[in-house]
């Protein structure tokens, strides 16, 4: 059991071993809160460690965050600190490129699950919290990709434009609460992201990426400041200004000369 004393807040993050998350929990850290981060591999661990180094407790928890399960897991641990979350960052995510019809299922389900599923679950759990004392931030990270139809990345896209929605609509049912959404909306960003969902032979798995401690800065900075939604760098927001007023069938042609597997090889 923690402290209760303690002068310091306490931060959820998901998704926090590497990439945006852990740059998002270096954010809290670095303004004293303590933290509680989670992600489904044994490197949640190693990022637990380092994030110590800026004098604030720091709770791992690896567990399968697409799982109802997984996100109780979590939540015991959450539980069992006996404090109230000031800071929940909803940031796990998973990508799977390749044309939808070639994708195993199984692991199509486990994007819709971790992204979409395991998200609003958790954000369930603890936003209730939040609602009942009155005070809370939440912030989701969504994605640019959420504002168009995307080929070779369909399931993901859709996903992100699920989370984008969601953020919004939340945020006007919590508006009159004390609690804040908001919604980080990232273009493409340095991470093992590409990697993991096999697209490094694509376009845009080859092209020059955002850094992600810029990235998560601007998103914790728009959370702390209530912002409803940011979109990280101008060329994303260029390109989110222009999705808007884009067909839809244009969008997803355009999408599939990014992500078609070996574009970046054209």
């Amino acid at each position: 059991m923690a402290d209760t004393a303690s002068i310091k807040g306490l931060a959820v993050i998901t998704g926090a071993s590497t990439g945006i998350g852990y740059e998002l929990a270096k954010c809290a850290a670095q303004d004293g809160y303590d933290l509680i981060i989670a992600a489904d591999e044994a490197r949640i661990v190693q990022a637990a460690a380092n994030l110590k180094e800026f004098g604030v407790a720091v709770e791992a928890v690896d567990t399968d965050l697409s799982t109802i399960q997984g996100v109780d897991k979590l939540m015991e641990r959450v539980e069992a600190d006996g404090r109230s979350v000031d800071l929940l960052m909803a940031n796990a995510g998973r990508g799977l490129g390749k044309g939808f019809l070639d994708q195993d299922f199984a692991e199509a389900r486990k994007v819709v699950d971790t992204n979409i599923t395991g998200t609003i679950y958790l954000v369930q759990q603890i936003g209730n919290h939040m609602r009942a004392r009155g005070e809370g931030r939440i912030l989701f990270t969504g994605s640019i990709a959420g504002f168009m139809p995307g080929s070779y990345q369909a399931v993901y896209n859709a996903t992100k434009a699920f989370i984008n929605s969601f953020s919004f609509a939340l945020r006007e049912e919590l508006k009159e609460s004390g609690v804040t959404v908001s919604c980080l909306m990232p273009g493409a960003t340095e991470t093992e992201f590409f990697k993991r969902a096999d697209l490094l032979d694509t376009s845009i798995g080859q092209s020059k990426k955002d850094d992600p401690a810029d990235v998560a800065r601007i998103g914790y900075d728009a959370m702390l400041d209530g912002e409803g939604d940011v979109v990280s760098g101008w060329k994303n927001k260029l390109q989110a200004a222009v999705a808007n007023v884009t067909p839809a069938s244009m969008l997803a042609h355009q999408h599939a000369k990014m992500a078609e597997p070996g574009s970046g090889e054209k």
